[in-house]
């Protein structure tokens, strides 16, 4: 995020000057389906914490997707009776569609959700936002496996939750604890950007959220929480571990084929320390080195293993010659994804071929190093070819280094930055049908200073009426306080696969 210097970072708190009534801070998003027994409950203590607790102005807003009993009635009437509650009905079911929808047509800078139960604790409410309100961190999340959080749910849930975050950790390399508690915030810049790249609109939706923005180098906070389970939980636990199992498929599956476009994510949300200019020093050598030195390292063990291998059944020369063509494939396929950054199979055989050109030097200096070897002794042991193999194959690595930088993957250069457009312009928010995000390009509006919570009640919500579904996609640029009602959905609307 920015420097403290910068001028889109959010004040400190005591600095804020007193205002008077206008946009939120904060957008606390409750969605629900069928809960007209907890929503009165639920938004009334919500928002006497927020009164006695959170010195900016805020906004509740309840997420009906699809109810059939009374919920809508007890959210309308909620609306009217508190000036800080707003209600939106969708007609189509689907906690991510929910939030997708509100969080788009938001124009409050912080974005929140929580579960209509109430199982976290609200304390760590004013914790969860902060960072997003300083400029710190990008999202946060509520964690309920951090050592020092409080839990009180039976050993069924506590397996559950617990295998599934080892599921992520294994397979997406997710490093965020908890994915699937219902206590998180992101800040609206943010949301504009990811929830575009974000497909799911069920229970998957938090985690791929995470995963897109974990990978894409966002800062997550995690809040450790108080969490007492909900015994009438209305949760299907086995139709919902079954479709995250499928949005981890799919999502790893993208992840590993290069098909999301994460470019748009990285580091568009100001200034960071790493993309600073450093005097004599070629831009990401040290990470290419790190990453180089660990690849050949496991390539140095994979060949030699090729090698012992072969060795069994043909001479040293033919040993040699097939252990370094197989591990050069594999080196040179490493190398491109892991230590230059390069995604997707655009270039690939390219590269390979290249890097096959590098495998002919590679050959040269250690089939020189064996003939050498062999004309000094009759029969060496197989330690010593072993140990020539090794130093030939060090000097082959630096040359190997030097080769894959400045010629199989030169640096890219980037392109000059467009004039930036007018600052009194309010930019779109990001669609999955723009062209790739470009960081280089993107405005920072003037710092308006957040107004605090108001003394007086704010003006009538206006009512735009949407059909479902569109209002994600819509341009909110010039809408303020907007309560949308959507309207009923064609048969044609409606998505036969989302079974919530």
């Amino acid at each position: 995020m920015r420097t403290d210097s910068s001028p889109g970072t959010l004040p400190a708190r005591e600095h804020l000057p007193a205002g008077d009534a206008g946009t939120p801070v904060l957008d606390v998003v409750v969605p629900v389906h069928n809960e007209e027994k907890d929503l009165q409950p639920c938004v009334r203590r919500l928002h006497e914490h927020l009164t006695r607790t959170f010195p900016y102005a805020f906004r509740i807003t309840v997420a009906d997707n699809a109810s059939t009993d009374t919920t809508a009635l007890v959210a309308a009437r909620l609306e009217a009776e508190i000036p800080e509650v707003r209600s939106v009905r969708l007609e189509q079911k689907g906690r991510g569609r929910a939030l997708r929808t509100v969080w788009s047509a938001s124009d409050a800078p912080i974005l929140a959700y929580m579960d209509v139960d109430l199982s976290t604790d609200l304390n760590a409410l004013l914790p969860l936002v902060a960072p997003l309100i300083s400029g710190h961190s990008d999202l946060a999340i509520g964690s309920r496996l951090a050592r020092t959080s409080r839990v009180v749910r039976g050993p069924k849930r506590e397996f559950i939750s617990r295998a599934y975050n080892l599921i992520l950790r294994g397979s997406l390399q997710a490093r965020f604890s908890d994915a699937q508690c219902g206590f998180k915030a992101i800040r609206r810049d943010v949301a504009q950007v990811l929830l575009p790249l974000v497909e799911d609109t069920g229970w998957f939706f938090d985690t791929e959220m995470l995963v897109l923005a974990e990978r894409a180098g966002l800062r997550i906070h995690e809040v450790p929480v108080d969490w007492v389970d909900d015994p009438d939980s209305t949760v299907h636990i086995v139709r919902t571990a079954t479709d995250d199992l499928k949005g981890v498929w799919r999502v790893g599956r993208a992840l590993t084929t290069g098909s999301l476009p994460l470019d748009r994510l990285t580091r568009p949300f100001g200034d960071d320390p790493r993309d600073r200019e450093l005097t004599d020093v070629p831009r990401g050598l040290a990470r290419q080195l790190v990453g180089f030195c660990a690849v050949g390292a496991l390539s140095t063990l994979f060949y030699l293993l090729l090698y012992s291998v072969f060795r069994q059944f043909c001479g040293s020369q033919l040993a040699n010659a097939l252990a370094l063509l197989v591990s050069a494939v594999a080196n040179t396929a490493a190398n491109r994804r892991l230590t230059f950054g390069v995604r997707g199979r655009g270039g690939a055989v390219r590269h390979q071929a290249q890097g096959l050109v590098v495998f002919g030097i590679g050959l040269a200096l250690t089939s020189g190093s064996l003939a050498a070897l062999n004309a000094a002794t009759d029969s060496p042991a197989h330690s010593t070819e072993l140990a020539v193999l090794v130093a030939a194959n060090l000097a082959a690595t630096v040359l190997r280094f030097l080769l894959f930088r400045a010629w199989v993957f030169p640096e890219r250069r980037e392109s000059a930055p467009s004039p930036a457009p007018d600052a009194h312009t309010p930019a779109a928010p990001a669609r999955r049908t723009t062209a790739p995000y470009a960081p280089d390009q993107r405005t920072t509006a003037p710092y308006t200073p957040l107004p605090q919570r108001p003394v007086a009640p704010p003006r009538p919500y206006q009512t735009t009426a949407f059909r479902a579904g569109e209002a994600a996609d819509a341009d909110w640029s010039g809408v303020t306080d907007a309560t949308v009602r959507l309207q009923p959905v064609r048969p044609h609307d409606t998505d036969p696969g989302d079974a919530r």
